[in-house]
């Protein structure tokens, strides 16, 4: 499993969340301490919004305690809302293309968990992607075809609901191909103005998400994991939830699979 961390407030440098803290995100890279593995070395990226609507996107292969590169960005770099990832990989080859995160004009998007099953559901999912999405493939990885089913399901009008809608596309596959569905979602994602996160699974063990504010800047982070146990007030996000932050604030929703869907497999 991943550790990735995104933050939305006033500008900060990004040291201040990603390579600064105790624990932060590098630091999770090679000793994460609620993962499965405590390893996530197979490559790393960053998505952060300026002044121009898409993101920026720096993303590489190496493990991210070992770039200096990473370092030297997140030192010079401030933005008001960015998305960091570190890589375990649960499928796909070690690659730029299969790093989050994964961009789509102003979105930006990453994730933590996996699609189980996924080799035979993998032709079914991509098939039923739009010609137009489809195009965007550009890696082989489970988390960037979900974020594909995302769009092809009205992701800019309807964030919430595409997630659901993309959710129960997954079952529905899962269960025409015979398999128990298995899927274990943990992801943020933006469109350069709010930022929202999912956390959901089929089991009991949702990957875990937490969100608190940011002394620093005066905004709020949400992450796989928190990057300081000492300073901050962290709240940990129920399982089977959509968050939603913006300028404003944050709303916490019931998440579940579009049901009407989901029906039509079982």
């Amino acid at each position: 499993m991943c550790r990735w961390a995104a933050y939305l407030g006033e500008a900060v440098f990004l040291e201040d969340i990603l390579t600064a803290p105790c624990h932060s995100l590098i630091a999770q890279s090679h000793c994460a301490q609620e993962a499965k593995s405590p390893t996530n070395g197979d490559g790393f990226g960053l998505a952060w919004y300026g002044d121009r609507p898409e993101p920026g996107l720096y993303r590489d292969i190496l493990p991210a305690w070992s770039d200096p590169n990473l370092k030297s960005l997140c030192r010079q770099i401030k933005s008001g809302l960015f998305l960091a990832h570190v890589r375990a990989s649960t499928g796909g080859a070690t690659s730029r293309m299969n790093c989050h995160p994964f961009i789509s004009g102003s979105w930006s998007f990453m994730h933590n968990g996996q699609i189980g099953g996924f080799e035979k559901i993998r032709r079914a999912l991509e098939n039923s992607l739009s010609d137009a999405v489809f195009d965007q493939r550009e890696g082989t990885t489970d988390s960037e075809l979900f974020f594909l089913l995302m769009i092809d399901e009205g992701l800019t009008g309807d964030p919430q609901g595409a997630v659901s809608r993309a959710t129960a596309r997954v079952l529905e596959a899962s269960c025409r191909a015979g398999l128990e569905p298995a899927l274990k979602l943990t992801a943020a994602f933006s469109d350069g103005q709010a930022l929202h996160a999912v956390r959901y699974a089929t089991d009991a063990h949702a990957p875990t998400l937490y969100t608190s504010s940011l002394r620093k800047g005066g905004g709020r982070c949400i992450v796989s994991e928190p990057f300081d146990r000492e300073g901050g007030d962290w709240q940990a996000i129920p399982p089977s939830s959509f968050v939603t932050m913006t300028g404003d604030g944050m709303a916490i929703r019931p998440f579940a699979p579009a049901s009407a869907r989901l029906a039509l497999a079982v």
